[in-house]
């Protein structure tokens, strides 16, 4: 099956999944339940493709399909703002109860955070860029010790009120947010669309790429920032979702065999619509809200994580 087939079966399949969780057992009165329910598809639809877009770039110039933004430590650090909110100003404050002011600080604290990484420890004639990845992982352990501590300290009606914060949750989205959420989308694959002749390029490595007229060095910083953005906008506006880029990214790359990454980003978007739409069908309507998608992606994700280094692992010997 040639990947314009395939595409046109992800497409198609994602837009049953959309049709069934719009229109499945509709209650409560067709004005007030389908706008619901559309407000959650699309916040769906936005998380999904910046984090398979992030995911597909980032293992690009890290040339790992294992590795993914989350490594870097940019849900911990989404954490620590959400903790340090409630530790210091408490769930009443302008901080929570303002979703723009929660929203522009948890996007800022975590661009500001790859920016002063990269800045000060990303040096590509010094540091390889695992060394970034390795410390980026430290600092991540890091901030989720300080999120444990502050935790402990916080009274526990404060905890519950933030652990609702720091799972990854479709059931609860703020509509005024999507648009800010969108627009970041917008202008990200504004500038991905102009750079996707030169990813193509850097994906065949640095000599390579260099010897081909590719300014790579800058390239990598610049991809990092986009990476980072697009993770730290779908972080903020729904929650962390850690092995969910690295499910799609790596099921793109073997059911799409190209090393476009026009068709990988749209196939790895599609595929990621139909598990975050598809699978909030089935934990709404079939397991009766007993459990969250969060933790069905995270669960999948660990097993599928485990399996992928026991595969390099045996190619490696």
């Amino acid at each position: 099956m040639r990947n314009s087939k395939k595409l046109i079966l992800l497409a198609v399949l994602a837009i049953i999944c959309v049709l069934l969780y719009g229109f499945y057992d509709l209650k409560g009165g067709f004005d007030y339940a389908f706008p619901k329910r559309m407000t959650r598809v699309t916040a769906m639809i936005v998380t999904g493709i910046a984090i398979s877009y992030s995911t597909v770039v980032f293992q690009t110039i890290t040339q790992n399909r294992i590795l993914t933004p989350s490594m870097m430590g940019l849900d911990s650090m989404y954490e620590v703002v959400q903790t340090l909110i409630y530790f210091f100003a408490g769930s009443m404050s302008i901080w929570v109860l303002n979703k723009y002011l929660n929203f522009g600080a948890a996007i800022t604290a975590m661009v500001l955070f790859a920016l002063i990484l990269y800045r000060f420890l990303f040096r590509s004639d010094k540091h390889p860029i695992y060394l970034l990845l390795l410390i980026g992982m430290i600092i991540g352990t890091l901030l989720g010790s300080l999120v444990t501590f502050l935790q402990v300290m916080i009274d526990p009606v404060e905890y519950l009120s933030l652990q609702s914060r720091l799972f990854a949750t479709f059931t609860n989205v703020k509509a005024e947010l999507l648009y800010i959420a969108i627009g970041i989308l917008l202008l990200a694959f504004i500038y991905g669309y102009l750079i996707m002749d030169k990813l193509d390029v850097m994906s065949l490595g640095r000599e390579n790429a260099m010897n081909l007229g590719v300014n790579y060095d800058r390239m990598v910083m610049n991809v990092l920032i986009l990476s980072s953005v697009l993770i730290a906008t779908s972080t903020a506006l729904v929650g962390p979702i850690t092995f969910f880029g690295l499910i799609v990214a790596n099921l793109a790359y073997q059911f799409l065999t190209t090393y476009k990454h026009s068709v990988l980003i749209l196939g790895a978007s599609l595929m990621s619509i139909i598990a975050l739409v598809g699978g909030q069908f089935l934990v709404e309507h079939i397991f009766e809200l007993r459990t969250t998608l969060s933790v069905i992606i995270n669960f999948i994700g660990g097993i599928y994580f485990i399996f992928l280094l026991l595969k390099e692992s045996r190619s490696a010997q």
